[in-house]
């Protein structure tokens, strides 16, 4: 825990120096050379190596053909970026583009008002969305504003290591599998390789799946509470992960703390068989793992076509105090029209989420790109509406919940302790 603690000070410490140190020329309206013609915009995004080095070159490609706009960029992995964020808020400066994620934090900047509302710029065709669904769409709305273009379609993932599910046995291609079959692969996988079985789940997007699977969501309908009255749900969601990891089926925390990153993760490394996470990771899994063959299918349940769902990969948000909105705009307009955008960048960011583009991507598509297309063809016909009742407090409360799942696999807590501390907390939270 007290690594956890440290790691946690060093990250706020981190983003505030990160925050000192931003660039604050942006309304400047000159670049580097003192030229008075050129725009200079702010941009940030998360993200593994790889996507650092394909986004660098879409802004490349972009500047290319909009030499009145350069654009600064400002990168870093998922941790740390909405304490950077919220550093840059505190001092009005945030930058024109960044990178947003749906839900949680999507609900937290709307109701801060500190996105812009993109509609103007899309009914007057500035961002061209035309063909795009409206459920695509939708995920981007919060209280009547659109704040946010998704970057392309994403899923849940069950990433496997097919080399390690043949060692012992084991078959999960068609997505069949339930939760007592998750229990009883990851242990044949782990006495058969000597390797884990399985990573350990992180709650924040796991729990809500195994609560969508089994009918409930983790927030009421109109996000005021959760969305489970039964406290014994989150005790058996502990309860699996303790047992798996007395028996050595999957690591704990003192061994996931030590990864760096998407390309350190121990799927890759051929240390653990299973790992759920995003889709669009698997561009830097793939990279990373080299010739382990990795596969992907749907997550375990008895029910999973009720728990998965389809979700906006993330969102190009434009902030409210930019003095630059439109030639930001023109930006995510490149971003979604272009089909080199998505050459450079494959899925990585996403299914793209105009048809026209995802049709002439499809003749030829990298073997990574051709998996995901077909995977989120799989969930499209097996899940379920993704759920937007996410209050403003709940990156608090899933990082809340975060931290009683480490409490909990410690041994800190009792999995009814934390089930029950999780209840009061969250309630603590919104009563405020």
């Amino acid at each position: 825990m007290k690594k956890f603690l440290i790691f946690s000070l060093m990250a706020l410490v981190l983003a505030s120096v990160l925050a000192a140190c931003s660039n604050s020329d942006q309304a400047s309206g000159e670049d580097s050379d003192g030229d008075s013609d050129v725009t200079t915009l702010r941009m940030t995004w998360w993200g593994s190596q790889s996507r650092h080095d394909q986004t660098q070159e879409i802004i490349k490609a972009f500047e290319e053909e909009n030499p009145d706009i350069k654009i600064e960029s400002e990168f870093t992995g998922f941790d740390g970026y909405f304490e950077k964020m919220a550093a840059q808020a505190s001092g009005n400066n945030l930058p024109d583009i960044m990178q947003q994620n749906f839900g949680e934090y999507l609900n937290q900047y709307a109701d801060k008002e500190l996105l812009a509302d993109l509609t103007p710029f899309v009914e007057d065709g500035s961002i061209d969305v035309e063909g795009v669904s409206d459920t695509i769409m939708e995920s981007g709305k919060k209280n009547g504003k659109l704040l946010g273009i998704p970057t392309g379609t994403n899923a849940l993932t069950a990433f496997y290591n097919k080399d390690m599910l043949d060692e012992a046995g084991v078959d999960v291609s068609d997505g069949q599998w339930t939760w007592e079959d998750y229990e009883e692969y990851t242990t044949a996988i782990s006495e058969a390789t000597g390797e884990y079985g399985a990573r350990l789940m992180e709650p924040k997007n796991l729990f809500e799946y195994y609560l969508r699977e089994q009918g409930k969501t983790l927030f009421n309908e109109d996000g005021t509470a959760l969305g489970y009255e039964d406290d014994q749900l989150l005790v058996d969601y502990f309860e699996r992960n303790l047992e798996l990891e007395e028996k050595g089926a999957i690591p704990n925390y003192d061994t996931i703390q030590q990864i760096k990153g998407v390309e350190d993760e121990l799927i890759v490394r051929g240390e653990a068989a299973f790992d759920f996470r995003w889709s669009n990771q698997a561009t830097a899994l793939d990279s990373a793992a080299g010739d382990k063959p990795i596969g992907m299918t749907l997550l375990p349940g008895e029910n999973n076509s009720q728990g998965m769902y389809l979700k906006p990969a993330m969102l190009w948000s434009i902030s409210e105090n930019s003095e630059h909105k439109e030639e930001a705009a023109r930006f995510i307009d490149f971003f979604v029209n272009n089909i080199e955008v998505y050459k450079i960048g494959g899925s990585d960011r996403g299914v793209p989420i105009k048809e026209e583009i995802r049709s002439e991507l499809s003749a030829d598509l990298s073997e990574t790109d051709q998996k995901v297309f077909d995977y989120i063809e799989l969930v499209t016909e097996n899940s379920s509406p993704i759920d937007s009742n996410f209050p403003p407090e709940s990156s608090e409360i899933l990082a809340e919940l975060t931290k009683i799942d480490e409490l909990v696999m410690y041994g800190e807590l009792s999995a009814e302790e934390g089930a029950e501390q999780f209840r009061s907390t969250v309630e603590r939270i919104m009563s405020r």
